[in-house]
């Protein structure tokens, strides 16, 4: 039996890494394991939404990493926020600002979405479409869409033919469907060709969506989207250990101050940062896919955006430990709970 592991350093390719003073408290947890992050656009009060945005936002992350006491290697991937009123132009202008991608909100579907995009077939968005892909942008989408009737446990569902119409339409674009959280989902992704492929996240590995509302209301587990089925749940387990290359770490780590989840009208996210490695090391060894975890975490998403492999490695270590209940201003994922893996 191992009771220690050692990783190449992660990539983790969807973070909110958000702003302020709250960037300054949550980037350190990421930076310490990982060698890279997707940095998620949907920052307010400022949305990153151009080259400008991009240069600014990059230089408030690298500040920050400048701040901690133990400066890691950590190299923050910047993105833009992809609306209807994204054009040609602002994608070559963001591109030259550094960004490797755009991220599509979908209209009120999660946190700071209110503004995103409405309609996926008009030939303005096909447009800035080709754009990124003539210039080698990848498209990351949040694949659900609220409409009327739908339940939002079937939003993800509902968004699967739009994937399909986008993968058909741009076979040449790379397609990354956000965070899947359904078995019909994974089996979408597999289906499609080389172009397409999904992150997963560590709580949608852990949480059925009894774990947000069967036993009491519990709102450090609500997201979107929303856990599912314990038949998702398991889907996703074995597409993340299964070692195929369409299906690598997206943690979608998402701080919200403890204030603004317990209250009427909870933010949706779960703050995985502090815990990432140490929870998805629980679940692979629990399959017997330990082995299975490096390529998982640190190869498949890196191959998929032709970035090189990180230099350096993390150590994890078989020794029981209890989360704390509380990160300065936030709750972390499994708070007050015992994990059997821990940092070295």
């Amino acid at each position: 039996m191992n009771d220690r592991i050692t990783l190449r350093r992660l990539d983790d390719m969807h973070c909110h890494f958000r702003a302020g003073s709250l960037l300054k408290e949550v980037l350190p947890f990421t930076a310490q394991y990982a060698g890279r992050g997707i940095a998620m656009p949907n920052t307010r009060p400022r949305a990153i939404l151009t080259g400008k945005d991009v240069v600014w936002y990059q230089d408030e992350i690298r500040r920050a990493l400048d701040e901690m006491p133990h400066r890691h290697s950590f190299e923050p991937l910047m993105t833009i926020e992809i609306r209807d009123n994204t054009t040609p132009q602002m994608i070559a202008e963001a591109y030259h600002a550094g960004a490797v991608a755009g991220k599509v909100y979908p209209l009120g579907v999660t946190t700071n979405s209110d503004e995103g995009l409405r309609n996926f077939e008009s030939e303005s968005i096909a447009e800035t479409f080709r754009a990124m892909r003539d210039v080698g942008m990848l498209l990351l989408i949040h694949g659900e869409l609220d409409r009327e009737r739908t339940l939002v446990t079937k939003r993800e569902e509902v968004f699967l033919p739009t994937l399909l119409m986008l993968a058909e339409k741009f076979p040449n674009m790379k397609i990354v469907l956000e965070h899947v959280s359904t078995r019909v989902a994974v089996e979408s992704v597999r289906q499609l060709g080389q172009n397409v492929a999904a992150t997963i996240t560590a709580h949608h590995l852990c949480l059925t969506l009894n774990d947000v509302v069967g036993y009491g209301i519990q709102p450090h587990h609500g997201c979107m989207p929303m856990p599912k089925d314990f038949d998702d749940r398991d889907t996703l387990i074995v597409a993340a250990t299964s070692g195929e290359p369409k299906f690598f770490l997206g943690s979608d780590t998402a701080p919200h101050p403890r204030e603004k989840k317990e209250c009427a009208k909870g933010a949706c996210g779960v703050y995985t940062a502090p815990v990432l490695p140490q929870v998805l090391a629980e679940v692979f060894e629990k399959t017997g896919k330990l082995d299975r975890l490096e390529d998982f975490s640190s190869r498949f998403g890196a191959e998929f955006y032709g970035l090189p492999l990180n230099d350096g490695s993390i150590s994890l270590i078989k020794s029981e430990w209890v989360v704390t209940e509380q990160i300065g201003g936030v709750v972390p994922f499994r708070a007050g709970a015992k994990l059997q893996w821990q940092l070295s």
